[in-house]
């Protein structure tokens, strides 16, 4: 055995593996085994043998002994399969191509790598909880419907737990709402009464909003859309406000932060007699005019600009949301309830229609600073709200007189016995017929006993009773007693006020 070269030697297949026989020109002894050769990366036990290994000390070719198996071309047999049994190689040439196997392996075109550790089955991931952060990001996409629906189903689990991202997501679904061009930007009057109409009528609300508080309710619900998405520069957008004093026009310049200011203190006097916090505190004054005049002394920055403009319109919308909640709960003795203003008073009914009316003048105000279009109110909410100044017309009348800006009575009557009269017929989807006595308030007006008449529509009826035009050039239609053609229409200029 020492005399044996590794030339003279066969080297052992690998475990499992069939030795391939060996071309050799003349039959003779089978070749004794080859040395064992210690396991290697190369030639591990179970692993394919690496075809054409490079020859070392004890593999080097023997020039002799012809080509080394394993290092013949040709196909290598799959290690998986046994291949065919074939007869037995007897004297001549080994076998031809044509004689192997019908379904022949793959030939190597190189020598093939370690086989790779096999990776582990993919499992499912859970799902990874979205930051607040990446959620708030996605709502203006989740409003616009361009999430995935993954992302959909997170945003609005989200939205169930989140007050201010819900929120947000209202107004940007609103917001999408109104991206529509070939529409108006401008909300339907009617559409929140509609869906209240629709909601109450498939369930009635325990404890209803009453109808004199309808108005209101819904004008402060347009104003406050108006607001909702304005910029700190238009909070700071300057605003005239114009009112008749009793004997001339006038005005004061403010911000559209400064009205919103004015509109909460003035609403402030309603809240106050129904048992609610006075914005200004207990020692506030009474009438609107001081009320306004010492809220901006105290609080320049929501007149002039100089602090957070935006804040007033959340403690204003607070505040009137508890109003209507007040009223809806307090029961019917409620309503007859008075409400101070300084030189009159009026029942909280129809101080709710006057800060309605009150809303709707100073939304336009504001709304013509910004150059934004407003629509009027509802028919029905604007037929009461001139209803009301057709009733405080007589008081205001009889106020002027004893101002001396009027002419005296014509014709003093018993109460409630019909008297001159004035027939006010205002044109339009909430105008109507209204008769107003001309002699004493406490005179009954009768449509036999009309003097003169006035007839305009609601906008120019608007106009003149926000003061907005001057009486002598209010449009309308006039005939009859000139002089009562004017009182009347000074006092309607003269229900107006800051």
């Amino acid at each position: 055995m020492a005399d044996e070269t590794p030339t003279e030697r066969t080297p052992e297949p690998a475990p499992g593996q069939k030795p391939r026989p060996r071309q050799e020109p003349a039959p003779g002894p089978e070749p004794a085994p080859a040395l064992e050769r210690a396991p290697g990366p190369e030639s591990a036990p179970g692993q394919k043998p690496l075809p054409g290994p490079e020859p070392g000390p004890e593999s080097a070719p023997d020039p002799e002994s012809g080509p080394r198996p394993g290092s013949v071309p040709g196909p290598e047999p799959d290690p998986a399969s046994e291949p065919r049994p074939g007869p037995d190689p007897g004297p001549g040439p080994g076998p031809e191509p044509a004689s192997a196997p019908e379904t022949e392996p793959e030939p190597a075109a190189s020598a093939p790598l370690p086989p790779a550790t096999p990776l582990a089955a993919p499992t499912p991931s859970g799902a990874h909880p979205l930051s607040h952060d990446l959620l708030r990001s996605l709502l203006g996409a989740w409003a616009l419907t361009a999430c995935s629906q993954e992302e959909t189903a997170a945003v609005e689990a989200h939205l169930n737990h989140c007050p201010s991202c819900a929120e947000e997501a209202l107004r940007l679904r609103d917001a999408v709402g109104l991206l529509h061009t070939e529409h108006s930007l401008d909300l339907d009057p009617m559409l929140r009464s509609r869906v209240l109409a629709g909601c109450l009528g498939r369930r009635p609300a325990r404890i209803p909003v009453p109808d004199w508080a309808g108005a209101y309710d819904a004008e402060a619900a347009r104003l406050d859309a108006l607001l909702i998405d304005m910029g700190e520069a238009e909070w700071r957008t300057p605003v005239r406000l114009k009112w008749f004093d009793g004997r001339r026009p006038t005005g004061r310049d403010t911000t559209v932060a400064g009205v919103i200011g004015h509109l909460m203190v003035v609403d402030g006097i309603v809240a106050a007699s129904l048992g609610l916090p006075d914005p200004l505190g207990a020692d506030a004054p009474g009438s609107p005019l001081a009320r306004t005049e010492a809220y901006w002394h105290h609080e320049p920055g929501a007149a002039y600009g100089s602090g957070p403009p935006g804040a007033v319109r959340e403690l204003w919308r607070e505040q009137g949301h508890a109003l209507v909640r007040t009223v809806s709960f307090a029961g019917r003795g409620v309503a007859d309830r008075d409400v101070p203003y300084g030189e009159f008073a009026l029942p909280v009914r129809d101080a709710f229609l006057d800060r309605a009316l009150a809303c709707w003048v100073h939304a336009v105000d504001i709304a013509e600073a910004i150059d934004y279009p407003y629509e009027p109110p509802a028919s029905a909410h604007l037929k009461a709200m001139i209803d009301l100044c057709a009733r405080l017309l007589p008081e205001t009348l009889a106020a002027r007189r004893r101002a001396g800006l009027a002419a005296p009575p014509r014709r003093l009557v018993e109460a409630g016995t019909p008297g001159r009269t004035l027939h006010l017929q205002v044109e339009g989807t909430g105008g109507g017929d209204w008769y107003i006595p001309l002699d004493s308030p406490a005179a009954t007006a009768s449509p036999e006993e009309a003097v003169a008449t006035i007839a305009l529509d609601q906008e120019a009826f608007y106009l003149l009773a926000s003061g907005h035009v001057p009486p002598q050039e209010a449009a309308a239609g006039l005939s009859g007693d000139t002089e009562a053609i004017r009182d009347v229409l000074f006092a309607t200029a003269s229900l107006s006020r800051l």
